[in-house]
Parts: structure tokens; sequence; C-alpha cells
């Protein structure tokens, strides 16, 4: 690979979702990593830990509070 390079990952696991924050510890217990919450900007965001793509579902995270 040359410098620069752009590079992709392939999710491990696709998971949809109904809000757009998401919390993730890759599962498995002990064997996972440490929680970590993610917030969906547009429709989608991968977990930097385990690859987990977290999609949001059509018509969710809509809402307007807090």
């Amino acid at each position: 690979m040359s410098p620069g390079e752009a590079t992709t990952t392939a999710a491990t696991e696709v998971i949809s979702v109904d809000s757009r924050t998401v919390a993730c510890d890759g599962g498995d217990g002990p064997l996972g990593h440490p929680r970590v919450f993610l917030y969906i900007a547009d429709r989608q965001v991968m977990c930097p830990y385990c690859s987990r793509l977290y999609v949001l579902k059509d018509g969710a995270g809509d809402e307007h509070g807090h």
C-alpha cells in the first residue's frame, strides 16, 4: 500500500437502530471492548473498536428533544 492510500474496513456486523446515540461494548462480555457512545450524524456510524456498523432505521432519529 502506498502512503496516503485510503483503506476501507468492512463491517463485522450491521445493526439497525432507532436512536442517533448508541452504546457499543463489542459484545462477548469480557472479550469485548470498553463501552463507547457513538452518535449517528447522518445515517450510520462504525465503531472504531470492533467495526460494528450502526445504521439508523428509516424515519428514526428525527426527534428534536434532548
